[in-house]
């Protein structure tokens, strides 16, 4: 995979994939547009009167939201099971290159991202006693998910310009069976069309405030059961 590092408006990296005419992160700010979508809106909002909580990525990428979520529960101690999807995982050569540990904290956060990268694939993992990662090497319309599972989900996949097939309603369907009632989808996209589709699927939508660069974002919500 050819890919360009690239630094971002809060100085903290992401890559450019020349093949998709796209970036894995905002270039106003890779963590700064994480913090915000995903902890802020997405984290902080499925954590109330919770004490363990299963989440589920798709679109694993550079492995920056699973960092932040595990370095925000540092200070909660949940118990969390975190499952990441990503068919296509970025080699040893490009995520040395990521200078996300250093932005973010101290030396902790270093051994941490490499944890998190270095784990093996179809596996859990313990990456603290609260922690368990379970990253799957394959496409989402491959794995099974099961129902009922997952509190909360970050929807990260590159958008519906370069990869449709990730939008479209048996990808949500899906996710939304697998969801408990209650539960929140965050995703960047504010597209008409991705939301007329959650609705479809059977999801409440709401916009949420963006980070810098972007007006507005997309949460979902699974109805609470009666």
């Amino acid at each position: 995979m050819e890919l360009q590092l690239v630094v971002t408006e809060d100085g903290s990296h992401t890559f450019f994939n020349p093949a998709l005419n796209e970036h894995y992160h905002s270039i106003n700010g890779a963590i700064q547009e994480s913090r915000h979508i995903f902890i802020k809106h997405g984290f902080q909002a499925a954590v109330i009167r919770k004490q363990e909580m299963s989440i589920l990525e798709v679109g694993f990428g550079t492995g920056l939201n699973t960092l932040l979520t595990f370095k925000e529960n540092c200070q909660r101690h949940l118990k969390i099971r975190y499952v990441a999807i990503e068919p296509e995982p970025l080699g040893e050569e490009h995520l040395k290159l990521l200078n996300y540990p250093g932005k973010i904290g101290s030396c902790d956060e270093r051994v941490t991202f490499f944890k998190i990268h270095t784990t093996p694939w179809d596996f859990p993992y313990y990456l603290s006693e609260d922690f368990i990662l379970f990253k799957l090497h394959e496409k989402i319309q491959e794995v099974l998910l099961g129902e009922g599972k997952f509190d909360l989900v970050y929807f990260d996949a590159f958008s519906p310009e370069v990869q449709p097939e990730m939008w479209q309603a048996d990808v949500f369907g899906k996710i939304f069976t697998a969801m408990v009632p209650g539960g929140l989808l965050l995703t960047y996209s504010a597209k008409g069309e991705v939301r007329r589709t959650l609705k479809h699927c059977g999801f409440s939508v709401e916009s949420v405030p963006g980070p810098p660069g972007k007006r507005e974002i997309t949460r979902a919500q699974k109805p609470p059961a009666a």
